[in-house]
């Protein structure tokens, strides 16, 4: 019977986080607004699963290496490169603000929240912390400007483990009993050495295998097939020791590893980066669930007036009276200052560090202690919804946010793509034209179209395309290899379905004797549509046009046409690009944007922009 309720509990917990998930993708909404709701219903709603009760002991020590391997991904997306220009913002709101929020949460504690000084001062050193869990998420669902996303993503990570440690030292100064003179300092004599070599301890353990990977790698002293599982067992491990040394301290170390490994540059780590994203969706689904469900009725019970005004108090005083004070003098605009005093969700470590922390101050007979958890998780659900519906707006009002619009990136600027760039261009598509050689890129860039010069295959392609990141790309080059490869490249940031090349032949499209389906993008148009057949037909006079499709009854009639359909775009909305391996082929509507290649007699008697399709 137990096995069979353990088994229930893993299905309803995988099932529904990734169904949640899906959900949050589809209908573009906060997906950790979803999951909470979830464990809402599995644990206090209808009882259906209690995870600490079920697993025991090993709950807590369980969430602390989940969260560790959390923190461990974040941490190998900080590129040092990207202090250059986030560092001054970034060092406010780590060094600076983290301090500030610490002492005005504590004192909103305790006046508002009538927590007696030393359950405060516990409260206000968990809050202090952004979760990763929640911000990185919400990152990735809205497009902001580089440099407000570095500055949400480098106090994400850096405080979450500085956070965590900065409670355990709070709870050691509550509860630990001097055994030196009176008359010295306690902090001093038992908390600052502890502290000095909890902290260097994590660093060098987080360093050194990471500088070991590199070693062994560089002299081919490590197989492929051990290199990942190499990396998550150091990961784990480093986590697990320091949390022996101090608890929180194995957030740190994971933290420096994972930024060791970004800034050393190890080779092989495109493959660790897609597989860590996607356990990092498993792990924050469950955990979100897991730590959600574990809550008790009497818990939730315990929610009052002054622990509501608590919550609201931290969130629109305490948060960005924070961010004020730290940020004055940097050159940060007070749009940015504005959007990061109120973006401060909480997250899987304020729970599990509340969870525990909270609990060991009770036993230990402090007054108020046995609210800090329902506090805590008062604070997390409220800004979890209030920060995570209103993330994209407020970035929106702010002008802190990229084009929503369905963005196309060209790879090759030669005759016809910069005239398939201009035409997208004129018609208010956000399109980008890339080529590694900066002369092809003048004509396009005359006539007011984006350009970039830059190898997508290298890292500086990469970032300079993270400015002005595109949702759908066609690689269109002479050399059908290269196109794969820069397909194959960005195919997992952008979706295998969204990256399509010139046709490379026919005879190369052979699923068994041509090239990989994963060594290259989806066709596009028709197989024979190769970049030779496209040259030659725009050198004898075939032009892009498009079109806007206009319904008077019902119907669109595309065969009065006469070219090659590449595109229909529906503007804020997607771009559907013409492929002939697509399953299904979507069908303009009203108001569609119809982009095709016509031969020079249609084109001339139809100025882009001008004429519609009939219906």
């Amino acid at each position: 019977m137990q096995a069979t309720n353990l088994a229930i509990g893993i299905l309803c917990v995988l099932g529904g986080g990734i169904a949640a998930q899906w959900v949050a993708w589809r209908f573009q909404l906060p997906a950790i607004v979803l999951l909470f709701a979830i464990g809402l219903f599995y644990g206090p709603g209808v009882g259906l699963i209690h995870p600490a009760a079920a697993i025991g002991p090993y709950f807590h020590p369980l969430v602390s290496m989940a969260v560790a391997f959390i923190v461990f991904e974040g941490g190998l997306a900080l590129d040092l490169r990207q202090w250059r220009q986030a560092g001054e913002g970034v060092l406010r709101l780590t060094a600076a603000a983290l301090p500030i929020n610490w002492v005005l949460g504590s004192v909103a504690a305790h006046y508002v929240g009538h927590l007696s000084w030393g359950t405060a001062w516990l409260f206000g050193a968990i809050v202090v912390v952004t979760g990763p869990t929640v911000v990185l998420p919400l990152l990735r669902h809205t497009k902001l400007q580089p440099r407000v996303a570095a500055f949400l993503r480098w106090e994400a990570i850096v405080n979450d483990p500085i956070a965590a440690i900065l409670a355990t030292l709070v709870l050691e100064c509550l509860l630990i009993k001097p055994s030196y003179s009176p008359g010295m300092s306690l902090a001093a004599v038992e908390i600052g050495p502890h502290l000095l070599f909890a902290t260097m301890f994590a660093i060098g353990c987080g360093i050194f295998p990471a500088v070991l990977i590199k070693f062994l790698s560089s002299r081919d002293m490590l197989p492929e097939i051990l290199r990942i599982p190499m990396i998550l067992a150091f990961a784990m491990g480093v986590a697990a020791v320091c949390n022996l040394v101090m608890q929180g301290a194995g957030l740190m170390a994971a933290t420096v590893f994972g930024m060791a490994l970004a800034n050393l540059h190890v080779t092989g780590m495109t493959e660790l980066q897609r597989i860590k994203e996607s356990l990092g969706v498993i792990v924050v689904s469950c955990l979100f669930i897991l730590l959600t469900a574990d809550l008790q009725r009497t818990v939730l019970s315990q929610l009052s007036l002054s622990i509501m005004a608590l919550t609201f108090t931290v969130m629109f005083v305490v948060r960005p009276l924070g961010i004020f004070l730290s940020t004055i003098g940097a050159r940060m605009s007070w749009q940015e200052r504005l959007f990061v005093g109120w973006i401060a969700p909480r997250g899987i470590v304020a729970a599990a560090v509340s969870g525990v922390i909270g609990l060991q101050l009770h036993e230990a007979g402090y007054p108020g202690a046995n609210l800090i958890t329902p506090a805590v998780f008062a604070l997390i659900a409220s800004t979890m919804i209030l920060h995570g519906f209103s993330l994209r707006p407020l970035a929106r009002a702010l002008r802190l946010t990229l084009s929503d619009e369905p963005a196309l990136a060209i790879m090759g600027a030669n005759a016809w793509s910069t005239n398939l760039a201009r035409v997208l261009h004129e018609r208010g598509i956000p399109v980008l034209l890339v080529d590694t050689y900066a002369p092809a890129l003048d004509k396009a860039a005359r006539f007011g179209v984006p350009v970039l010069n830059a190898e997508l295959l290298s890292v500086e392609g990469q970032e300079s395309l993270e400015e002005r990141p595109a949702d759908y790309l066609i690689a269109a080059t002479p050399d059908a290899i290269y196109n794969g490869l820069v397909c194959a490249r960005m195919a997992p940031d952008l979706g295998r379905q969204r990256v399509f090349q010139v046709s490379p032949g026919v005879a190369r499209l052979d699923l068994y004797h041509g090239l990989s389906r994963d060594s290259r993008g989806k066709v596009l148009g028709e197989p024979g549509w190769n970049f030779s057949l496209i040259d030659s037909l725009y050198a004898r006079g075939w032009r892009f046009d498009s079109f806007i499709v206009e319904e008077t009854e019902g119907e669109v009639r595309m065969e009065e046409k006469e070219g090659m359909l590449f595109m229909t775009i529906r503007k804020g909305t997607a771009i559907w690009i013409f492929s002939a391996e697509d399953v299904m082929q979507n069908e303009p509507a009203d108001g569609d944007i119809i982009v095709m290649f016509m031969p020079p007699a249609q084109t001339a008697a139809q100025p882009a922009g001008e004429a519609p399709i009939p219906a």
